[in-house]
């Protein structure tokens, strides 16, 4: 079986240093100050806390031996009046994190949002949508954790290591050291798990991307599976990512947790060493049982907020491949885009002109090559050929959804590479053979392209195009509910929806890209009036296989082999017994 692109795993381009978190640093900058104040809560919360040992040590040295109960008391409710200062501001900084973590989702995923909606057809013919789809979903609420508490947490747990050091040597310089002695362990084993769990984090999101896009490829297809009786190779497809999955996320795990048992380790380590150092010297009077169970408390809240930094960079690491994947796609070059000097394209009358136009796809596979004609405005052109020759990416070309690779196109003699897309979108009406409907009403449908248009200019562009009778008899009429893709629909009338909504949007330039392909020939023949409507005044580009549709338009042109083999009327390319000629007698031989 051929290797399909959802099973190829994404390289990253490079590798990750922390120029990709200065640049994360734009999302939080926003934020800044309700971090900040987050902060300063967390640091009284945690300074606040760690006065406890304090408490406790003066309780089990002095106020207890002297027989003070007042002051025990006193000692006592002090002990439970900082805990609950610092459960009460912890709760506040949470809350505020809270927020802070959903603002960022908002920002990165909106920013995303706006770059693929500019971003050129190529991009989406290179890449299976659910590659893209679990970017802007999946990755960024994994990576909001990190660059919003994840920032915050790092910082209030090295402001705690601090302060804790400070207690520590307050309480007893010589324990201190034998606390501190377990850091350079700690670190060797940290760089030791760091590189290896990266890769291996890096290989989780690569097959997590690839069970992804062959999800939504197969959900889309679920009709194709079941026509061709495909759910049993679809399954073990689908089970052999899943295991490709569980092994690289069991393998990431596995490193994942050494992190915390390390940690755990060295603490129990330094302070059963406290103890042994405490009974060695007790006997001296140097230290009292109340410094060292001070110092015992001290060491095991030392190496919390360093298990707690460990969890941080687990989490660090697991996400940093999203990060990584997330900022790929914001620096994905938008292909097709407005020069700097552009400008608005004044209303036009339809007039296009190719001159010496080359293009390909793929490099050194040329689709058009040096292809120059002229319509006029208001002329209705056919463009026939083969299946591949290029009729589709000419018209594509002209709504400037790619670039070329050398000439000029012209509409009212200005190059549309140097005008706005939107001014020259907005002046164009295309109506594919695939006839995407979006989730909502069929009224929201017709009204894609004029957010403004009424019920009435609704109804009467549906009437036009013959597609009112069936509406009407739906349940809700024009407001009943079409689902995603328009899946409650034949693909017929949601070809008669489209020619409504393109009708609604007065285009001055028309494009049919086999626009009636899935409507019955009754119902065409009953649409044709509709369709000179929509075509009288307009230039219009038609593309179609039943040659009897286009038998009158002004031009038809015959493309293949990357050019125009034949232009003229149906009765000039006839009379030329050509290629069109052929194409002709054969259809009408097999009609």
């Amino acid at each position: 079986m051929a290797r399909n692109t959802y099973a190829t795993d994404e390289m990253l381009e490079t590798p990750f240093n922390f120029k990709h978190l200065l640049r994360a640093f734009v999302y939080i900058k926003k934020y800044m100050v309700k971090m900040i104040s987050a902060l300063l809560i967390s640091a009284i919360s945690a300074a606040t806390a760690l006065l406890g040992p304090m408490i406790i040590k003066k309780a089990l040295d002095e106020v207890i031996p002297s027989g003070d109960k007042k002051q025990l008391c006193l000692l006592g409710v002090l002990l439970i009046c900082t805990y609950m200062i610092s459960v009460v501001f912890a709760t506040i900084r949470s809350r505020i994190m809270g927020v802070v973590g959903q603002d960022i989702i908002y920002d990165i995923r909106k920013d995303l949002f706006e770059h693929l909606q500019r971003l050129s057809f190529q991009y989406y013919d290179d890449r299976p949508h659910g590659k893209i789809l679990i970017r802007v979903v999946n990755y960024v609420n994994s990576v909001s954790e990190m660059l919003s508490n994840g920032i915050i947490n790092t910082i209030l747990e090295i402001l705690n290591m601090v302060f804790i050091v400070i207690f520590m040597f307050l309480v007893n310089v010589p324990l201190s050291f034998v606390v501190l002695a377990g850091v350079p362990v700690l670190a060797w084993v940290m760089n030791y798990i760091k590189i290896r769990q990266r890769k291996a984090w890096q290989a989780v999101s690569n097959k997590n991307s690839n069970l992804n896009a062959y999800l939504q490829e197969n959900i889309t297809g679920a009709r194709v599976t079941q026509a061709f009786a495909r759910e049993e190779e679809n399954e073990a497809i689908f089970h052999r990512l899943s295991d490709e999955c569980r092994a690289k996320w069991m393998d990431a795990v596995k490193y994942s947790n050494l992190v915390w048992p390390g940690i755990d380790d060295i603490s129990v380590c330094i302070r059963a060493a406290i103890y042994l150092v405490g009974l060695l010297v007790i006997g001296q009077g140097k230290i009292s049982i109340g410094i060292i169970v001070a110092m015992t408390s001290y060491a095991s809240q030392f190496w919390q907020p360093i298990m707690n930094l460990g969890n941080i960079f687990n989490n660090f690491i697991n996400n940093i491949a999203y990060l990584e994947r997330i900022f790929e796609t914001l620096d994905e070059e938008v292909l097709v885009a407005d020069a700097e000097d552009a400008t608005e394209l004044s209303e036009i009358k339809g007039e296009v002109e190719f001159r010496n136009v080359f293009f390909q796809y793929e490099e050194d596979k040329p689709v058009l090559q040096d292809v120059s004609f002229h319509v006029k405005a208001g002329e209705n052109v056919a463009l026939v050929g083969p299946t591949g020759a290029g009729k589709s990416t000419i018209v594509n070309l002209i709504s400037r959804f790619y670039n070329l690779d050398e000439g000029q196109i012209l509409i009212d003699g200005q190059d549309i590479s140097k005008v706005t897309l939107h001014s020259l979108r907005a002046q164009m009406g295309i109506m594919l053979q695939d006839s995407f409907l979006f989730s909502g009403t069929i009224a929201d449908n017709i009204r894609y392209g004029k957010l403004d248009a009424s019920q009435e200019e609704i109804q009467k562009a549906s009437k036009v195009v013959c597609a009112d009778d069936f509406i009407c008899s739906m349940p809700d009429g024009y407001e009943s509910e079409v689902k995603e893709r328009g899946s409650l629909l034949s693909q017929g009338q949601k070809q008669l929806i489209s020619f409504a909504r393109t009708l609604l949007s007065d285009p001055k330039i028309l494009v049919l890209d086999e626009a009636t392909s899935s409507i019955d020939v009754k119902t065409e023949k009953a649409l044709q009036q509709g369709l000179n409507a929509m075509l009288k005044g307009r230039t219009a580009f038609i593309i179609a296989h039943r040659l009897s549709t286009i038998k009158n338009c002004d031009k038809i042109m015959y493309v293949d082999e990357g050019g125009i083999k034949e232009c003229g009327t149906h009765e000039e390319l006839i009379a030329k017994k050509g290629a069109y000629y052929k194409l002709y007698m054969s259809q009408s031989l097999s009609a």
